[in-house]
């Protein structure tokens, strides 16, 4: 269906499981459908990490050579980074079908990349956020912009853990 929704994130040599473990979960959170990742840093560095949510066995994190091969042909190729030109967040309006890329940690998106992008975005900070906060913020983003951001008691309920009970009095 080329109309149906597809969400990947794409992270351009990712150097820390830790942030990559928090762009898992905002996947998780915000019903993103993949995570792909280009560079060796990551699998060096996650034997020293433990995983004690098992994310990857929920969760497609992928690696690959070219984060721009083998995409949908109507996927568009959205860059977050701090680039001349971008476009500001709060004014962007998502395509339904997305590979949303952001760089490393001590780093920016290659500029290979920057030039084959259909859009590319900035969320208006001052200094860069970390990595996964930078995924989180486009996919919050993304969901308060949609049909879906008004779901009410029952999305509450079903998404917080088991010890919040609360219930607002006003």
């Amino acid at each position: 269906m080329p109309d149906s929704p597809l969400v990947v994130i794409g992270l351009c040599n990712p150097k820390s499981p830790s942030n990559a473990g928090s762009v898992m979960r905002a996947v998780g959170c915000y019903q993103a459908d993949a995570v792909r990742y280009t560079g060796e840093r990551l699998d060096r560095a996650a034997k020293y990490c433990t995983d004690t949510k098992d994310i990857n066995s929920m969760m497609s994190l992928t690696y690959v050579d070219d984060l721009l091969h083998d995409l949908p042909r109507d996927m568009k190729v959205v860059c977050v980074e701090l680039v001349e030109g971008a476009t500001l967040l709060p004014e962007f309006v998502h395509p339904a079908r997305a590979i949303y890329i952001f760089g490393p940690e001590d780093g920016s998106i290659p500029q290979d990349i920057i030039d084959a992008a259909h859009h590319v975005v900035y969320v208006p900070t001052i200094g860069c956020m970390n990595l996964a906060a930078s995924v989180n913020v486009l996919l919050y983003d993304r969901l308060a912009k949609s049909d879906l951001s008004d779901s009410g008691e029952e999305l509450i309920k079903s998404s917080r853990d088991t010890n919040n009970r609360l219930v607002c009095k006003y």
